[in-house]
Order: structure tokens, then sequence, then C-alpha cells
């Protein structure tokens, strides 16, 4: 009996060994294969993943790139990026972007201050500029913002103006109406107001708010409508993900407009995110919108690494890793709990890290590193997890 019973281990043991053996075999062919896609580059070879033919051959250098691939040929909706009319002068930018991207916004260059500096006399040289470069390469724009809830997002006679209700619809009206007619057919998509709401439901103080009531959000969309109805006008905020109160507000003001004859197409999710959230929530936030019949847009969408750091670090494999793998479960989000026809695309608020609204002001770009690009607009593990998600790879980056 004992000889059995040792015979037995033996023979277990000999099979647990195997059953390693073949565990470990596969893993590191399943990374060899994910590396062998990833691998960076090389100057010396001309095998490369870019389609551009003006991309700068030094952008390639170090690029996590899939090959064969880029981002706007793999989604069935657009990938878009926010842009700033200046940068479109700088060669990697504009390529990337070019290469990539299939949906411009801009940052700023849309906003009430910089359309309409003085009451009356409107700057469309800049904003005329982001329209024309998604123009010319095939892109479709989305207009951020007509609205925001922000005295100091207005310019200074705005802010100064004397009068009553009377006065600040009309200037709200005209403004809205003589945008949109600007940009009829050349603009498919407005956010309407931006970050009108509190975390907890209740109205932003704003200047619109002080005038004219709660009444305002109801009449931006009216006048949106009235002077476009083919485009999509959207909400657009922050912190939508975490399924509260100001998305349950958002949700109950669509079925209030639509009671009134004015219709909200979709809610515009910020997510300017972390690593740390959670999919659950997230999941839940879309499918609750996608329940309304909505369409449901990722504007802003970031994934920030800063929490618990120094005030500039570097990104390590370590974090950059993690950050992919981060976009990659928010990034197949949206393709699972929301019906395609309600999938309107996804943003990221800048093209690479060196443009990121968290490092102006730092020379090394170094306070985060939340986009797909580098400083140089090299592919990071960002962009892998972001385009795997797109292909539907199941295998993880971390």
């Amino acid at each position: 009996m004992q000889y059995k019973t040792s015979t037995f281990q033996k023979a277990h043991l000999k099979l647990t060994l195997l059953f390693f053996t073949l565990l470990i075999t596969n893993f590191m062919a399943c990374k060899s294969s994910l590396e062998d896609d990833l691998v960076p580059v090389d100057e010396q070879k001309s095998e490369t993943a870019l389609t551009a033919d003006d991309l700068d051959a030094t952008s390639a250098k170090g690029s996590y790139h899939l090959k064969g691939y880029t981002l706007k040929e793999v989604f069935d909706f657009p990938i878009g990026a926010a842009v700033v009319y200046e940068r479109l002068r700088q060669p990697l930018y504009a390529n990337t972007l070019k290469r990539e991207f299939s949906r411009v916004s801009s940052e700023s260059n849309f906003k009430f201050k910089y359309l309409q500096p003085e009451e009356g006399k409107f700057d469309w040289e800049k904003a005329d500029g982001i329209v024309d470069f998604a123009l010319k390469n095939n892109m479709q724009v989305h207009g951020h913002t007509l609205l925001w809830a922000n005295d100091g997002t207005y310019p200074a006679w705005l802010r100064n103006k004397k009068g009553g209700p009377e006065v600040f619809d009309k200037i709200m009206k005209d403004h809205i109406t003589t945008v949109l007619k600007h940009y009829k057919g050349k603009i498919q998509s407005w956010d309407v107001i931006n970050e009108s709401l509190t975390p907890s439901g209740k109205y932003v103080d704003n200047i619109f708010l002080r005038k004219l009531g709660p009444d305002y959000i109801y009449k931006a969309f009216k006048y949106a409508r009235e002077a476009d109805p083919n485009v999509k006008l959207f909400i657009n905020d922050f912190s939508l993900e975490y399924a509260g109160k100001k998305l349950k507000r958002y949700l109950a003001m669509a079925d209030e407009l639509a009671e009134r004859g004015v219709k909200m197409d979709g809610i515009a999710f910020q997510m300017h995110t972390v690593l740390r959230i959670t999919m659950p929530q997230v999941e839940k936030s879309f499918k609750m919108v996608a329940d309304k019949g909505l369409l449901v847009y990722l504007s802003e969408f970031d994934v920030a690494l800063r929490h618990n750091m120094p005030k500039t670090f570097p990104l390590t494999d370590f974090l950059a890793r993690q950050q992919g793998q981060k976009y990659k479960e928010i990034v197949k989000t949206p393709q699972v709990v929301i019906p395609k026809r309600q999938q309107f695309g996804i943003t990221t608020w800048g093209v690479g890290d060196k443009d990121s609204y968290f490092n102006r002001g730092y020379k090394d770009f170094d306070r985060d590193h939340p986009l797909l690009f580098n400083v140089e607009y090299k592919a990071k593990w960002a962009y892998r997890g972001f385009i795997e998600a797109g292909l539907g790879r199941r295998n993880k980056l971390f």
C-alpha cells in the first residue's frame, strides 16, 4: 500500500509539473505574440505601422503602434481629439491627427469669449482654421461649446453688461444662432452647455442663470435646434461616469426638454478619469443614458496617473501598462453596453502628453502622462490598450 501511494504521488507530481510547464510556455508564447506586434519600430527597417505618407519619420522611432492598424480604421464610430488651432502648424501634431483620428473638437477656440470677444463682433479665424483642417482631411467636427456655466469663460463685455432678462435672452439667442448658422453643414454636433450642474445636481451659478433662471438651458437648446435642425445637441459634463445625482438630473432634464418640444440628442461624458475607477459604475452610467434612447459620447477622455505621485514624475513601464489596461477596459465598455446606433464616439482631450492641459507650464511636460501619445507623439501602451479594445482582443496588457 505504501508503494502504491508513493507511485501515485510521483505520478501526480509529474502531472503537476507538466501542467505548469505548459502554462508557462503558453504564457510566454502569448507574451511574445503581444510584443511582436508592439515592439518599437526599428529606424533601420522599412517595416512600420504608419500609413500617412507625410508623417515625419522620427515619430516612428520607439512608437508602440499596432502593425497594420490606426485608430480611425479600427472603430465603427469616430475617434477624435480636442485640438488647439496654433498646434495644427506643428508637423508631428498635425500628422498624428491626420493619421489616427476621424473627428476633431476644440479645447477653447469655439468658446463664447473667443468667438465673440466684443459685443456683436465675431472672430472666426481660429475656429474656421480648425474646421478647414477637418474638412480637408475628411474629419468630422464636434463644437465645444456654445455656453459654459462659468462666468470666467465669458468676455468682459458680457460679464459687465447691464440689463434685464430680455437683454440677456437676446444676447444668448443671437450668439447661438449666429454660430450655428455660420457652421451649418460643417459641424455635425455641439455641446450646447458645458458643466451646468454641481455634483449634487444643483444648477451652477453663472450669468445666464442669474438673468434668465433655470429656463436658460431650455432656451439654449431651443435656439440651437432652430438654427440648425439637423445638428446633434449634447450636454457635456465631468464625473458623470459615477452614475450619481448629476447624471440622474441630466436624464430628467432630457425628458423635460422633450416634453416642451426640444430634443437633447445625447449626453457627453468628459471622462477625465483615473486608474482607480471601477468598471461597474462606468457600465451603469453608460447604460442609464442608453436606456433613455440618448447618444453616448466620451468627449474629453484621458486617464490621469497623478494620484499619490510627486509634483513631476516619469512614465515607468509599470505605470504605462496599467494605463494601457485601463484605457482598454474603458473603451471596451461602451461597445458592450451601448447599442451601436447610440455610440457617438470617443474624443481624447488633446493628442499627446505634450499638449495635455495637465502639463501646461511644465517645461518637461511631466506633471502627468494622461494621453495616447507621449511628448514626441509616439504611441504609448495607452494607445495599444485603446486600439485593442476596438479589435475585441481579450488579452491583458498588465
